[in-house]
């Protein structure tokens, strides 16, 4: 409430619908996760808006008293971490202390994502889990990318806009899908604008996404980690999708993106500007926490810090 206080804001309706997800007994508790899709209409400025976002938290139900209470609340996931296991699972339950910008700890080759098993890539000391994909693209298609390079397109911030809207609480069955999936999430939004991929065919360079080859998915860091999407923005390319690092939120277009870094270090988070409020101020939709519409800042986040330090992007009009 502090905070649409600081913003302005005159809430005009709030609707919460809660889902139960799981359910699971350990250590004489009961604990439910539920999944939360939250709705606010507010006006600020003369200008009405709508957020709404989707978030998924475990209650820890315990006896007291003659009766259950709710002892505990904990978020499955915020914008630095992977979901957190259950608590009888053997498992260490610190998910949010799991980064993105240096994401998931420890040295498994194999990790449990919903009812499916998921290979984990190393990613210079960082690690990708891969839920599941159906992904479209092939050689020819890099092939068409590989043009693109040679030839000046046009930055459609409207298809931008219109991508995050359509997928900001689903995933593409084209793409590959992560567990903590805000910047591939970002980087299907700003393709889906046209800009033109910078294929090297190396993870560690360009900016490229090909899919599935022979039993391997194939991505550049810089698609699918926010540390390596945010160095490449912030690299002036002269190839495929270019972009300049800008001072001010207000500086930012629709389909320009925001970088998060937490702690001050790594970047963890990226989201893409869709819409402004009435002050001016980008909102941003956003995945792994699902998000439409949300403020910028976000210091409503379990993940934000009093160190929070942001990098704002401002994507080239022609590439």
């Amino acid at each position: 409430m502090l905070l649409h206080m600081e913003r302005n804001l005159k809430p005009l309706r709030h609707e919460t619908r809660l889902k139960l997800l799981a359910v699971n007994e350990a250590d004489g508790h009961i604990y439910a996760d539920i999944e939360m899709n939250r709705m606010l209409q507010y006006e600020c400025r003369s200008r009405r808006s709508r957020e709404d976002r989707s978030d998924r938290e475990r209650l820890q139900l315990s006896f007291r008293g003659g009766g259950w209470i709710i002892a505990k609340v904990t978020p499955l996931q915020t914008e630095s971490s992977r979901p957190a296991p259950w608590p009888d699972s053997g498992q260490e339950d610190d998910a949010a202390g799991m980064e993105f910008g240096a994401p998931i700890q420890g040295n498994k080759s194999r990790a449990r994502a919903g009812n499916s098993y998921s290979d984990v890539f190393s990613v210079d000391s960082e690690e990708l889990t891969v839920v599941k994909s159906t992904p479209f693209l092939n050689n020819r298609y890099v092939n068409s990318q590989l043009e693109k390079q040679r030839r000046q397109i046009a930055y459609d911030r409207e298809k931008v806009r219109q991508y995050a809207e359509t997928w900001w609480n689903g995933a593409n069955p084209q793409y590959e899908h992560f567990e903590v999936d805000c910047s591939s999430f970002v980087s299907q939004c700003i393709f889906a604008g046209e800009a033109p991929m910078n294929y090297t065919g190396k993870r560690g360079s360009g900016w490229w996404y090909r899919g599935k080859y022979g039993y391997q998915e194939l991505w550049s860091y810089s698609w699918a980690v926010a540390n390596g999407l945010a160095r490449y923005l912030g690299s002036k390319s002269r190839v495929g999708l270019s972009a300049e690092a800008v001072d001010s939120p207000r500086d930012l277009e629709i389909g320009d993106v925001v970088s998060y870094s937490w702690e001050g270090g790594p970047y963890q988070h990226s989201t893409i500007v869709t819409a402004f409020d009435g002050d001016g101020m980008p909102l941003v939709n956003a995945h792994t926490v699902n998000s439409r519409h949300r403020y910028w800042d976000y210091r409503d986040s379990y993940a934000w810090t009093e160190r929070t330090k942001y990098s704002f992007y401002h994507i080239a009009d022609k590439m």
